[in-house]
């Protein structure tokens, strides 16, 4: 990804995204997860190709109304961390750079690569979660 990319990536998620940590499944621990949202769908399609991740539909319940609109949904943790460190030093909303920076600094310090927690690195991933809900 050039550096150009990294900061229209930056400036859409500043806008319409969102950085955050969430669970894929219900008995897992939160995992970090970029999120773009947009009537755009061709717009989403294009940083797909930059990104990765799925395209989803959103349900629209009243189309005389409001137009289709789409969720790009950046979930795989090696493409979210690769892609917050490209796109860190654009963002401009302080809070989506500070949760980035809370992800990049301090995710792989209390996540074991096997997924097995001990109570001391438990306890870690836990306040590690409420620290960045706090930001």
């Amino acid at each position: 990804m050039k550096d150009w990319e990294a900061a229209y990536i930056a400036g859409i998620i500043d806008g319409e995204g969102s950085i955050t940590l969430t669970r894929m499944h219900e008995k897992e621990y939160r995992r970090p997860c970029i999120t773009i949202a947009s009537t755009d769908k061709e717009l989403l399609v294009y940083l797909q190709t930059l990104a990765n991740g799925t395209i989803n539909n959103k349900k629209n319940y009243n189309p005389d109304r409001h137009k289709d609109s789409y969720t790009l949904t950046i979930k795989k943790k090696e493409i979210v961390l690769d892609i917050l460190k490209l796109i860190t030093p654009y963002l401009r909303v302080d809070k989506k750079r500070n949760r980035a920076l809370w992800i990049l600094e301090n995710y792989d310090n209390v996540t074991p690569r096997n997924g097995k927690y001990n109570s001391v690195l438990l306890e870690k991933k836990i306040a590690f979660e409420d620290s960045f809900f706090k930001i």
